[in-house]
């Protein structure tokens, strides 16, 4: 009976207990709420935890623990909070200022209030607002539920959305909006940001919003509204300015890239550009060092060391670079030693020898330009390339060079004269095609070696005749320009006759050179010289002009005369295009075709017939008459004519008969004439010196004839006399 009784107590005991006790103590309800992250400090994400932090957080989460709640934070993914309202995943949203239809139009209810969240402006520093009834704000998308209380407060603002803070602040700098609209909570987190300093928050209050929690007005709703409403009354309000306290003290923004470059840019690009200038400085220093290290190696390779002139493997490059670069500088190239140069270090001492070497070095070097060159090739012997100046300069050089050293050991009070040979070398214009500077030093030292050994203490050429002739080379290349300007070269013309009717049938054009400084130059001598040098074709283009203005003035003046001109071998090239040269001649000077006869020597067709047919076939083509010159001289074969389409064949009687058995030259000569006209070509014969050649000419079928015998050439005005 006892132990019913205490089993009686104790039942009725745990009810009583159970009915004292909270409600959801031992089976807690999860209340899920849907919050928007963008409006730090109130609500946004935590990098740590990455879990939803902030003032309403902890507020709800005091909220939901005094009421009974495990709250569970979501973000919301609708654009705002009215829309989120529609959303069943979540039984509460917040934050509210009041009490708004959803999204979809339906009623909601919200909770007592939380706390009061001030909203300010913020604007440009220096911007004056107008009157907020007639002010341009803009605001998030997540704020449209709290626009619409605005819009209630202020009906003539006009309100601007965007998706973000940033898009805000551009638009408000770019001047699209007068100024933004937030609570000021979230203020004092955004305008740490270092790239809105230019940004104020106006210091008065336009208004205050509660923050609330809301939820759809169904029975369910107001269930946890009510039981919200009661944890709210009980929370004392120093905890929550207490929360609110903690976080707007806070320094909540983060710095990212962009933030530490705005805020220390300067500094930044400071640093950079002495980082850059610190490398630039020392790659200079590197650069400069290895340019100068590179040039010591090229100074130990090229330079000797004792005398500061080119070593021997400078020299070689020295040369040729010369050589290539002054095509027309006559050059000679002297290889010169002193005499017994081992008794002078036995006597004097080497310094002493090095000295004198060194004095010779410097001496050379002053007289010497930048198109010359000077080495020490071994111990006491020098190479220089000097440009031909002829016995003058030779003399010159003897006074203030050579005289100097053999004076040397004199002039310092030393009975002691020093003994210089060189052998000297005239470069040739193969040496310039080719440079073998060593061959040219072996000519030199050859003629220095003789002239050693013959005991002279004095200078010798390689080959002197090759001195004369390569001076005067050099001055018939080199005032070949200034001779045609200046006329010192002429065209002379020389008369081509008609025998049986003793009438002028034309000319053959020359030309005559009478040099200022070397007289009459024959054109067997100067000729050759333009040809090698590859300037013939400079002369001969003036000759042909010259030819073409002088017939174009006797065509004025009624005379309607040919002339012969001659094309040289090195003019018939693919470069210069002889056939249209002419044609435009024509053109220039208003000429008919057999005006001008052109002349090109048999040998030119011996040398290179293919390219020489193709060309007399193109002027024939333009109406030319081609001319085969000085058949007979020694070139001809009879395939020549079968093969070569010439118009005239110019034959040299007096290459044919001026040896050996006259009778038989003649013979040659009147078959030659006779195969000519069975060929069907023109024939003109040339040498004619007497009248016997012309009567056996005329005999022999052959009427035009050239010669001295009907005259020598001569100027453009004695031919324009001849009355023959």
């Amino acid at each position: 009976m006892v132990v019913v009784c205490l089993f009686t107590m104790l039942f009725f005991s745990a009810i009583v207990f159970a009915d004292e006790i909270e409600p959801g103590v031992f089976n807690r309800e999860i209340l899920t709420v849907g919050i928007s992250t963008d409006r730090c400090p109130v609500f946004y994400i935590d990098k740590g935890s990455n879990e939803p932090v902030g003032i309403g957080v902890d507020l709800m989460k005091v909220i939901a623990e005094q009421a009974g709640y495990d709250v569970e934070f979501r973000v919301i993914g609708e654009e705002n909070l009215k829309a989120a309202l529609d959303n069943p995943e979540y039984d509460v949203v917040m934050p509210f200022g009041s009490a708004i239809d959803s999204a979809a139009g339906n009623a909601s209810i919200v909770t007592d209030n939380l706390m009061q969240t001030p909203f300010t402006l913020v604007t440009r520093k220096e911007k004056m607002l107008p009157s907020l009834n007639s002010i341009k704000v803009g605001m998030l998308h997540s704020l449209s539920g709290v626009a619409e209380t605005v819009k209630q407060l202020f009906p003539g603002m006009e309100i601007v959305f965007f998706n973000t803070m940033d898009e805000s602040v551009k638009a408000l700098r770019r001047g699209e909006i007068d100024a933004l609209l937030h609570n000021s909570f979230v203020w004092s987190y955004v305008l740490q940001k270092p790239a809105y300093d230019d940004l104020a928050v106006k210091p008065s209050t336009i208004f205050s919003m509660d923050f609330r929690v809301g939820t759809l007005d169904t029975p369910e709703g107001h269930r946890v509204i009510e039981r919200l409403n009661g944890a709210i009354a009980v929370v004392p309000d120093t905890a929550k300015q207490g929360i609110i306290v903690d976080y707007t003290t806070r320094h909540l923004y983060h710095y990212d890239i962009f933030d530490y470059i705005y805020e220390y840019g300067q500094i930044m690009l400071m640093i950079a550009l002495l980082i850059i200038a610190v490398i630039v400085i020392a790659w200079q220093r590197y650069y400069a060092f290895k340019l100068e290290q590179e040039q010591k190696m090229l100074d130990y390779l090229n330079r000797d060391p004792l005398t500061g002139t080119l070593s021997i493997n400078g020299f070689r490059k020295r040369v040729v670079e010369l050589l290539r670069k002054y095509p027309d500088t006559q050059y000679i190239l002297s290889y010169n030693n002193i005499k017994n140069f081992k008794y002078i270090n036995e006597r004097f001492g080497k310094s002493a020898g090095d000295d004198l070497l060194k004095f010779w070095a410097d001496k050379s070097l002053e007289v010497m330009t930048d198109k010359e060159a000077i080495c020490r090739i071994e111990s006491d012997h020098f190479v220089v390339l000097r440009c031909a100046g002829g016995d003058e300069q030779l003399s010159k050089d003897g006074s203030d060079v050579m005289d100097q050293v053999r004076n040397y050991f004199i002039d310092r009070h030393k009975d002691s004269k020093v003994r210089i040979c060189s052998g000297i070398y005239v470069l040739t214009p193969e040496d310039y095609q080719t440079p073998d500077v060593d061959h040219m030093i072996d000519f030199a030292r050859v003629t220095e070696k003789r002239v050693s050994e013959n005991l002279k203490d004095s200078y010798g050429f390689y080959n002197p005749e090759q001195w004369e002739k390569g001076m005067r080379t050099a001055d018939i290349i080199g005032n070949l320009p200034l001779a045609i300007t200046s006329g010192e070269i002429q065209v002379w013309y020389q008369p081509q006759i008609n025998y049986e009717t003793r009438e002028i049938a034309g000319a053959e054009a020359l030309c005559r050179w009478n040099h200022k400084k070397l007289g009459f130059i024959s054109p067997g001598e100067f000729i050759p010289i333009l040809e090698e040098s590859g300037l013939i074709y400079d002369l001969d283009c003036f000759i042909w002009e010259r030819v073409c203005r002088d017939l174009e003035r006797w065509n004025r003046q009624g005379i309607h005369r040919s002339v012969s001109v001659n094309v040289a071998r090195c003019d018939i090239k693919e470069e210069y295009d002889i056939p249209n040269h002419f044609r435009n001649l024509l053109k220039t000077y208003e000429l008919t075709p057999d005006q001008l006869r052109i002349e090109i020597t048999e040998s030119a067709y011996a040398d290179n017939s293919d390219i020489i047919i193709d060309v007399t076939k193109k002027l024939q083509e333009y109406g030319f008459e081609v001319e085969m010159d000085d058949f007979g001289s020694g070139y001809s074969t009879l395939n020549m004519l079968k093969d070569i389409p010439v118009d005239r064949v110019k034959l040299d009687y007096y290459f044919l008969t001026k040896s050996g058995d006259l009778e038989k030259g003649n013979i040659i000569v009147s078959y030659i004439i006779r195969m000519v006209r069975d060929l069907g070509m023109k024939l003109i014969v040339e040498g004619i010196e007497d009248v016997s050649q012309a009567e056996f000419l005329t005999k022999n079928g052959c009427s035009y004839m050239q010669g001295y015998y009907f005259g020598k050439p001569m100027p453009v005005q004695e031919f324009e006399a001849l009355d023959i």
